[in-house]
């Protein structure tokens, strides 16, 4: 199978790119600067050379944006949205000229695009769109509106001849360096990982494994298109969360946090705090329907195998 990974030097790009290179596919890696085999040069933006990996490939699954790991400023807001916006729109037109376009396109997405709540999980038939809701900072409404313009361009884009998904896709856990596991884990090795506000947010995850498995799922199910929801069908407050994570790495206690103090911590960290904050309470509806089962699907177990893996390498 030809792959093609526009964006795939991330920490999500790179799980995909090693899974599928091990399991003997030919995946091609589209970035600004490539550096190693396998990696084409693009700049997000217009279609270049870069649009002849895209002809004749069978899936393409573009990660492409800036991170969001990074304080939301307007200007950083506004290159988040500038960044997912023109880089879903440079690929759907690279499939509308190919001669022999691909016969899916997964398109990231983010489960953040659902409301901040506590009293209901979110899937893709019944959950909530967010943007509205009472008693949260408003900027919070523009990372919905990221989601939502980044989805629509997907939407916009004439192909016709290639089936088309989008990954609403939650926090993928995986021992790599520099991304959200090692993070966490990295507070709890520091005896800072208890609850921050309170903790009753609610997180949801995703095992690499099951993130690997889910892709490929979509990639071979011709029946589903549209929205999915990558994520684990049992998200839990971060108190909780971060409770098992101590547990599996053997510390016994988390120092807490107030808001206030999460606020200092972004700062010194150059990042923000919806990170954190916003109750992210999503299941898969869809990945459950279509008869996926999950590996990892409780957070426990999963974090004493992410844990394992860190000390394996170690």
């Amino acid at each position: 199978m030809k792959v093609v990974i526009p964006g795939g030097t991330g920490q999500v790009g790179a799980i995909l790119d090693r899974a599928l290179t091990a399991a003997g596919h030919d995946v091609t890696v589209l970035t600004r600067r490539p550096s190693k085999p396998r990696e084409v040069a693009w700049d997000g933006r217009a279609p270049g050379p870069w649009t002849d990996a895209i002809d004749g490939a069978d899936v393409v699954v573009n990660l492409a944006g800036r991170s969001v790991g990074c304080r939301y400023t307007p200007a950083n807001l506004q290159d988040m949205m500038d960044s997912r916006v023109r880089s879903t729109e440079a690929v759907g037109e690279a499939i509308a000229r190919a001669a022999v376009p691909p016969r899916v396109w997964l398109q990231a997405s983010t489960a953040t695009i659902y409301a901040h709540r506590f009293d209901a999980p979110n899937d893709e038939a019944t959950g909530e769109i967010g943007g509205h809701e009472p008693g949260v900072p408003r900027y919070w409404e523009y990372s919905v509106r990221i989601a939502r313009n980044w989805e629509a361009a997907q939407l916009r884009a004439d192909t016709p001849h290639t089936r088309r998904v989008a990954l609403r896709t939650a926090m993928v856990m995986s021992p790599d360096r520099g991304g959200i596991f090692a993070h966490m884990l990295g507070m709890v090795r520091l005896g800072l990982g208890g609850p921050v506000a309170g903790g009753r947010q609610y997180v949801s995850w995703i095992h690499d494994h099951d993130f690997v498995r889910a892709v490929l799922l979509l990639i071979e199910r011709e029946d589903l298109s549209g929205p999915v929801n990558l994520t684990s069908p049992a998200p839990l407050p971060y108190r909780d969360l971060m409770r098992d994570l101590r547990e599996a790495w053997g510390v016994p206690i988390g120092l807490p946090a107030t808001a206030w103090m999460a606020e200092l911590g972004a700062i010194a960290l150059r990042s923000d705090t919806e990170l954190l904050l916003k109750s992210r309470r999503v299941t898969p509806g869809r990945l459950l329907d279509a008869g996926f089962t999950f590996d990892h699907e409780h957070w426990p177990s999963a974090a004493r195998d992410l844990v394992g893996r860190v000390r394996s390498r170690a």
